[in-house]
């Protein structure tokens, strides 16, 4: 039989053991991201992507691409699209524009889309703009870029530098334009 005494020693042991084990197992989700990735690899891997945004008043967006990479373990968190990207948006009355880039990024923190190289945007209304890279602003429906571009509407094509335009693209601007040709039909 044991003693009271060495009742109490026992108790006072387990109880040191156990509020030492307590204190020195953190959890911290950062750590254990970080620890969980290699420095600079991507959290996940992700093939044939079509990935569709809606809201209440229906589908906004659909993103499609045969490869993304998830970097959302990093500060600032984004999604890339190293093989190209093929993007659908609708307007408020449902209107079809596309754009198709070689190269995408999309940025958690902020709503933008970066679209790279060779990018082409067919609007519903059949104007195509041609650039080297084109923002999308999700959060204020807004697309624009400060490189070169050449906008073909039906009786013009504009080259500049820049692009401005809401989504539904009923201001569509080219920026400091430095050549217009008129087309006639």
């Amino acid at each position: 039989m044991t003693s009271i005494a060495e009742k109490k020693i026992i108790i006072n042991i387990v109880t040191v053991f156990t509020v030492t084990m307590f204190f020195s197992c953190k959890n911290n989700l950062k750590q254990v991201q970080n620890m969980s990735s290699v420095d600079g690899e991507p959290l996940s891997i992700a093939h044939d992507i079509n990935t569709k945004y809606t809201n209440l008043e229906g589908l906004k967006m659909n993103l499609k691409s045969d490869k993304m990479l998830d970097f959302s373990n990093r500060a600032f968190a984004f999604f890339e699209f190293p093989d190209g990207v093929d993007l659908d948006f609708f307007d408020e009355d449902s209107n079809k524009s596309n754009v198709i880039a070689d190269y995408g990024l999309v940025y958690n923190n902020t709503n933008l889309i970066d679209l790279r190289g060779n990018v082409v945007l067919t609007t519903h209304n059949n104007d195509t703009l041609f650039a080297k890279q084109l923002y999308f602003d999700q959060n204020r429906e807004w697309l624009f870029t400060n490189l070169p571009v050449r906008f073909r509407t039906n009786n013009e094509i504009i080259n500049g530098n820049g692009f401005d335009s809401n989504s539904d693209f009923t201001n569509a601007e080219v920026l400091e334009t430095f050549g217009i040709i008129y087309i006639d039909e």
